[in-house]
């Protein structure tokens, strides 16, 4: 017998090709079972023909899938009561405004943002956490409104006061302190200011700057200068990247400019209250850390073999400060700091630049000759800070002690000529040595006096100047007038601005 014809089989294959997607499994298999029946061997039979009446089915619509793509979440503003605001979830606006409202210095509010584990090292070197902006306790407990009232000299809380409010008359309307436009907040009809600065450091002497009114003791709720640091925070916030780095990579020593910035947004976070710049803040910290070379400290870029106390002790100062207001730190970072400060230290108690025995750095042409390194010891100085803020002690390392006499050997004085002028060095060397105490802080005292109160301008007919310090020191071509107003204020608002760490 024939096998079926052939153009009877063509019309059942074109007619399954027809069928829905779920009838085309049945079709495959009856499709080849129907070849195998025409290959194989058959008894002779008689012909018999079958007519097959195939009816059309009708194709369905292609089924719709469901989409895997989880809709956008919706964003809300968050706004709190210092002009702060963030987007978030809103499932979770009612959890961040709750935050926002009830968050307390002393609470152990840990970042869920940072990209280190939350584990705190302050019970092992001693950092007491602030019991609140009204009782801040710990390292912050000589601060409060008017602190400048309860320590040092009249002289010095006049200058004090003058430093401020020459700061607060030369700040931009968006809240930058600008390095080398500033004078454009010049009264006209008085004599203009000189002492222009380097434009790529905005971002550092603005940090310079919040720091100096943190640490008199107003903050972005109270205080007189409250709106002041406000403006100044948000412009500060307003420059962060998505990768944590206030400002740009523009300039080579940035990482300066982002390290003042991160230890004055830590600040500005913990006395201020604000739960919504927790984020801000420990972004600055995350980046920090970034940029820290491996079991190490930082350079101007990480590379492992090149690192340097100079930078290394502003972010010694941020770690201090964000994990004293509850953020969160690579806790291998402070103890590599430590090693760091032995590794460049000897016996004399002189502590190196990026090796043990270097001079501070000083920039090509004239600087070194203008600015010899060997009339200060800013490193000794940064050094000796530093291993106070990590809670080491004299009394257990002697080569504090030999550092604090090297510096008395190098007194600041106000000497244009000689080259002596260091608002660097002064600035470390003071809360150094404050720290320190005794015979060596009243030896060092004195001569803030001279070197410090008596050169800033008191002419109150100068509108301009008043208040203010000449940058004639040896980064004040980079800093400029801003810089130096700002950091010789910090120095003397030693006498409060941190306690005293080891007793």
């Amino acid at each position: 017998m024939a096998a079926l014809a052939p153009t009877q089989t063509n019309v059942l294959a074109d007619r399954l090709r027809g069928v829905a997607w779920l009838l085309v499994s049945a079709a495959v298999h009856t499709g080849m079972g129907m070849m195998l029946l025409t290959l194989s061997p058959r008894p002779h039979l008689e012909p018999v023909l079958h007519k097959v009446d195939v009816q059309p089915v009708a194709t369905p619509p292609p089924a719709t899938m469901p989409s895997m793509r989880l809709p956008d979440p919706q964003l809300e503003e968050v706004h709190d009561d210092l002009g702060i605001t963030v987007s978030v979830a809103s499932e979770q606006t009612p959890n961040e405004l709750a935050a926002a409202s009830t968050f307390a210095l002393g609470e152990d509010a840990t970042s869920t943002e940072s990209t280190f584990p939350s584990e705190h090292w302050q019970t092992t070197v001693g950092i007491a956490r602030t019991a609140g902006a009204a009782n801040l306790g710990g390292r912050y407990d000589g601060r409060s409104e008017g602190g400048a009232k309860k320590a040092g000299s009249k002289s010095h809380t006049d200058a004090i006061d003058a430093g401020l409010q020459w700061l607060k008359n030369h700040q931009d309307e968006d809240g930058r302190w600008d390095c080398d436009q500033f004078m454009r907040h010049d009264d006209e009809s008085s004599e203009g200011c000189t002492g222009a600065g380097n434009a790529v450091h905005d971002i550092g002497v603005t940090g310079l700057a919040l720091l100096a009114f943190l640490g008199d003791g107003s903050t972005m709720r109270s205080g007189p200068y409250k709106d002041t640091i406000k403006k100044g925070v948000l412009w500060l916030r307003s420059q962060q990247q998505e990768s944590g780095l206030f400002g740009s990579n523009s300039s080579p020593d940035y990482i300066y400019d982002h390290a003042i910035a991160a230890y004055a947004m830590c600040e500005a976070f913990g006395l201020s209250n604000s739960q919504l710049l927790r984020e801000t803040a420990q972004k600055g910290l995350d980046y920090l850390e970034s940029q820290r070379n491996p079991r190490a400290v930082w350079r101007y870029r990480p590379q492992e073999t090149d690192n340097d106390t100079s930078v290394t002790g502003w972010c010694i100062m941020a770690y201090v400060s964000g994990e004293s207001f509850g953020l969160t730190i690579n806790r291998e970072a402070l103890p590599a700091c430590a090693a760091w400060l032995d590794q460049v230290s000897d016996a004399s108690g002189q502590h190196g630049y990026t090796k043990r025995g270097e001079a501070s750095s000083r920039k090509r042409d004239d600087h070194s000759t203008r600015f010899p390194p060997d009339k200060g010891a800013a490193m000794t100085a940064v050094g000796l800070f530093c291993r106070y803020f990590m809670s080491q002690s004299e009394k257990e390392r002697p080569v504090m002690i030999a550092a604090a006499d090297l510096l008395l050997s190098k007194l600041p004085v106000w000497d244009e000529q000689a080259g002596t002028i260091d608002h660097y060095y002064w600035y470390y060397g003071t809360y150094a040595l404050f720290q320190m105490g005794g015979s060596h802080w009243k030896t060092w005292q004195s001569k803030l006096e001279s070197a410090v109160v008596k050169t800033q301008h008191h002419d109150k007919a100068k509108k301009n100047l008043y208040g203010s310090w000449d940058p004639a020191c040896a980064w004040g071509d980079d800093g400029g007038r801003v810089y130096s107003t700002a950091i010789l204020t910090l120095t003397l608002e030693a006498y409060y601005r941190y306690t005293r760490l080891v007793r």
